[in-house]
This record gives C-alpha cells, structure tokens and sequence, in this order.
C-alpha cells in the first residue's frame, strides 16, 4: 500500500461515507462539519488528485446545468483499490493504539 497523507486519508474516508454523488463542494462541507476546521477548496482538490493519481479515486463529469453556467460538476468515487487502502489503514491504525490507556483519564 501507497502511504496516504492525514488529508487524503480523510478525503478518502469522507469519499467512502458519502457515496451520494460527492463532489468538491459537498466534500468540503462533510470534512467541515465532522472535524470543525475550516477546509478550503484547494485543501479538497488537492488531495483528490492525489487519491486520483494512485487509483484510490475515479472522477467524471456530470451533464452541465443551465444553474452552473453551463459548467458541469466533477463527481469522484472511491475504486475498490481505495476501499482495499482503507481497510489496510484501519487495520494499522488499530494496531498503533491497541493498549492504548484512555487518553481521558487525568494523571494524577
């Protein structure tokens, strides 16, 4: 496996969730609601093309809409390359915080 980025990681997880013709604008906004940080638009692009470029994510243009201008939406899709990718990510995070005490708990 390809090591990801903390930012393609979660662009890939949000991609995984979503499944609902996610593109750039909708992404940005679930990545913002769920870690309440301001996401700029290159801050989603530029991961996007990444996952692109390492087969984890398919993109395709939409039909334009006289809504756009004209212009048509880019939709991206998680391949099963990237779903393979995120099982891997989720097995190697368990692994760094199995025995893991509570990071709740105060020390005395």
């Amino acid at each position: 496996m390809k090591f990801l980025s903390r930012p393609e990681e979660m662009v890939l997880l949000t991609l995984w969730k979503m499944r609902d013709e996610p593109y750039g604008v909708n992404i940005r906004k679930y990545l913002s609601d769920i870690t309440e940080k301001y996401w700029s638009i290159g801050s989603v692009y530029v991961p996007l093309d990444r996952l692109e470029t390492k087969g984890y994510v398919e993109s395709y243009l939409a039909n334009s809409t006289p809504e756009r201008g004209g212009k048509s939406k880019r939709y991206y899709k998680i391949t099963e390359v990237g779903e393979e990718a995120l099982k891997e990510i989720q097995q190697i995070n368990a692994s760094f915080w199995a025995d893991m005490p509570n990071l709740d708990t105060k020390k005395a």
